[in-house]
């Protein structure tokens, strides 16, 4: 929605990280991180010391008689202590000796002796035998001269953000694995706004590399607040992502002795047992099957409901919620299958609901995340809705915010929310929350209801299932939209009638006094259901692909595959390959009339995964085998006594346009992935009734009857003559 907005710091990142890759030759970004951040992190504590040790050394001011050499002179001050042998500027001095990995190890170690807060927190990698020691040498002076000729307190501010932008072009390298340590910027920045933690705890249980602190800090700042109004409390099962996250706050001076490690995990082994946070953010792993819940099926924070054991986004929340204080509010990013999915996450979900601690759920837009391009839901709750001297009492009300349109394309696979697209969104909510705020729904956007409209819709969190989009088109543009097209039709149809003297083309006075006389009177809104597509499905199965050659026990079959749909609907069916399957799993495979076909895997730069194919008995009809679908492909089968399978299909072209199947694609391994349960547990279909379904597809069906004629004629002449041809030109004689 709105524009980049880069700034000529951002550049001089940019232009490291840059200098800083080409030096990492062979090496993997997962380990050359650990090498880079180290650095950076090692150039900020001397620098810091340096400062420092001048001012003691000078004696001015409140250091007037210090010593310099004094370890207490520096604690005092909250700078760590650094030893000759691990000092910058002495290590600068041998970047060019052939031991300088070493050095930069015992560095390393000497640090951690001499402060017991950063004990087994530092990287000792250096030394490693596939770290090129040149390339070492030549990455210490880079970040040596990241000062860039200003005095060390900016210096230390751009070290700063040097680390934080290297943290997110590493995560960004790594992939999916990056998003395990890396919360994408703009969306800790979009919470941090939500919830504007002035002044309190903060806590995160999960908090990878330690991005929802700095930014609280940032916004502390900001707000012209002081830092020591807040405290930092987290933990992180991860041992290698927890150095990352103490050597991140260090760095910007932020206390991180309240952050803990244990392998256990915050579940299992909760380090703040008895913490009541201000404030909780928090980008909790998704979906996660692994988490013990087993053993924790009494645990006293299951005030809503036991989580089940396959699945912790219902621990994650309720874990947040236990830890918030009287007047404490959470922000945190989720899964979006937890505002929708049933069973035992669905009677959760209605108990927080009906205990009324959810102020507001966002939807965000698609490729925010390095770990899935799908889009999440952020959840803001609150233990307070009565409100105070500055929120009114927001009882019986939660806000609804769709942000999928915001954003922009960082790269071809990667989207960031600008500053202006969260100043947005966060104001919405404020305004919201505000007493005499100026917030008002805007249709498309957001909507504020209450709980008796989540109850009637079966307690799904999902905005966009409330906030609607005006799709709806006036009958004057209906008539030129087909008007248009028909015109183009019968400039084609006075040649077809002439040539197959067999079927007369559809005129556009059916259009006017039939379609349109009955769309204006008959169409009846209100009888029309909003439904999960869930809803309207009752079977979903995946295909099959077997073997080229025959063997025992396979059945001969045509198997169709995505690449065969463009060419269905086109009678161009010489290409669909043979393939022999399992004679057992024929029956539960084998296509029928109405099927919907979904390609699931593929597509291209410019074509989206989740195209689909129709199937009619026309086409069945010509083979005498099975017909089944390859094993990327899923075929959907639709509720008739809900949905008319044929009304369903114009519905899937019509989202398929749309670009909405494009929204749930997933590319982990430079393949594109559909995610098709993903979109029918999250999206809406808009059923009329039977009756009104029928009278449409019958109107349509015309139009489709002609495609469907024109595309097998067209294929019937181009073989007729290619027939004619081969006869005549295979027949010559010399």
């Amino acid at each position: 929605m709105a524009k980049n907005n880069s700034t000529k710091s951002e550049k001089i990142e940019a232009q490291l990280f840059k200098a800083a890759d080409k030096l990492r030759k062979n090496i993997d970004a997962a380990e050359y991180k650990h090498i880079v951040l180290g650095l950076i992190f090692l150039k900020y504590i001397s620098d810091s010391f340096e400062e420092l040790h001048t001012k003691l050394k000078e004696g001015m001011g409140k250091f007037e008689g210090a010593d310099p050499e004094d370890q207490d002179e520096y604690k005092a001050e909250n700078v760590f202590w650094v030893p000759k042998n691990a000092r910058w500027s002495y290590l600068h001095s041998r970047a060019k000796l052939p031991t300088i990995g070493k050095d930069l190890d015992d560095a390393m170690e000497l640090i951690e002796k001499e402060n017991p807060t950063l004990k087994g927190i530092l990287p000792k990698v250096f030394a490693k035998p596939n770290l090129d020691k040149s390339a070492l040498g030549g990455l210490i002076d880079l970040i040596g001269n990241i000062a860039l000729g200003d005095e060390a307190a900016k210096s230390k501010d751009i070290l700063g953000k040097v680390y934080e932008y290297f943290l997110g072009e590493f995560a960004l390298a790594e992939g999916k694995k990056g998003g395990q340590f890396y919360t994408p910027k703009s969306i800790v920045k979009l919470l941090v706004e939500m919830i504007e933690p002035y002044k309190g705890r903060v806590y995160d249980p999960c908090c990878g590399s330690g991005g929802m602190f700095v930014m609280s800090e940032k916004f502390v700042q900001e707000h012209q607040g002081r830092i020591d109004d807040i405290s930092i409390y987290g933990q992180e099962s991860n041992q290698t992502t927890y150095r990352l996250a103490r050597m991140n706050l260090a760095i910007r001076g932020i206390d991180g002795s309240q952050v803990k490690w244990n392998n256990e995990g915050s579940f299992l082994k909760d380090a703040h047992p008895d913490l009541k946070a201000d404030y909780i953010l928090a980008n909790p792993p998704f979906n996660d099957s692994d988490w013990s819940g087993e053993l924790l099926q009494n645990d006293g924070r299951w005030k809503y409901g036991v989580p089940p054991a396959g699945n912790a986004n219902f621990a994650w929340i309720q874990h947040f919620i236990y830890h918030l204080a009287p007047n404490g509010i959470t922000g945190f990013v989720m899964h979006p299958g937890a505002s929708s999915n049933r069973g035992a996450e669905a009677k959760i979900r209605k108990t927080i609901i009906e205990n009324d601690v959810i102020d507001c759920i966002i939807y965000t837009p698609t490729q925010l995340f390095y770990n899935t391009t799908l889009p999440v839901h952020l959840w803001i709750v609150s233990r307070n809705k009565s409100g105070d001297k500055n929120k009114r009492n927001r009882k019986n009300e939660v806000l609804m915010i769709d942000a999928s349109n915001f954003g922009f394309m960082v790269d071809s696979t990667h989207r960031s929310l600008s500053d202006e697209d969260i100043e947005q969104i966060s104001s919405i909510y404020h305004e919201w929350c505000k007493n005499n705020g100026n917030y008002k729904d805007i249709k498309g956007l957001c909507k504020s209801i209450t709980l008796d409209d989540i109850k009637s819709k079966n307690y799904v969190l999902a905005p966009n299932r409330y906030v609607q989009k005006d799709k709806k088109i006036n009958n004057k543009q209906i008539e030129e939209l087909i008007s248009k097209d028909l015109g183009k039709i019968n400039d084609n149809s006075k040649r077809i009638d002439s040539l197959l003297k067999s079927y007369s083309i559809i005129g556009n006075e059916f259009v006017k006094n039939t379609f349109l006389k009955f769309n204006s009177a008959n169409w009846n809104y209100k009888k029309w259901q909003t439904l999960p597509v869930q809803e309207v499905i009752s079977d979903i199965t995946g295909g099959e692909w077997g073997y080229e050659d025959s063997r025992e026990n396979y059945s001969k079959c045509k198997v169709i595959r995505g690449t065969d749909f463009p060419n269905i609907p086109l009678y161009n069916l010489t290409k669909i390959p043979t393939r022999y399957i399992k004679a057992d799993k024929i029956a539960s495979k084998e296509l029928k009339e109405f099927d919907l076909v979904v390609e699931m895997s593929g597509g291209s730069k410019n074509q989206a995964t989740g195209r689909s194919v129709f199937i009619t008995k026309e086409f069945l009809s010509r083979y005498n085998t099975p017909v089944l679908y390859s094993n990327f492909c899923k075929r959907i089968r639709v509720n008739k006594e809900i949905i008319d399978p044929r009304f369903f299909n114009l519905y899937w072209n019509l989202i398929y346009r749309e670009g909405l199947t494009a929204r749930y694609e997933n590319q982990p391994s430079g393949i594109k992935n559909f995610q098709l349960e993903e979109l029918i547990f999250n999206e809406v279909i808009h059923v009329p009734p039977l009756e009104i379904q029928k009278y449409l597809i019958e109107t349509i069906l015309p139009f489709s009857e002609l495609t469907d004629l024109l595309s097998s004629t067209s294929n019937l002449i181009n073989e007729a003559e290619e027939e004619m041809f081969n006869k005549i030109y295979n027949n010559y004689d010399e």
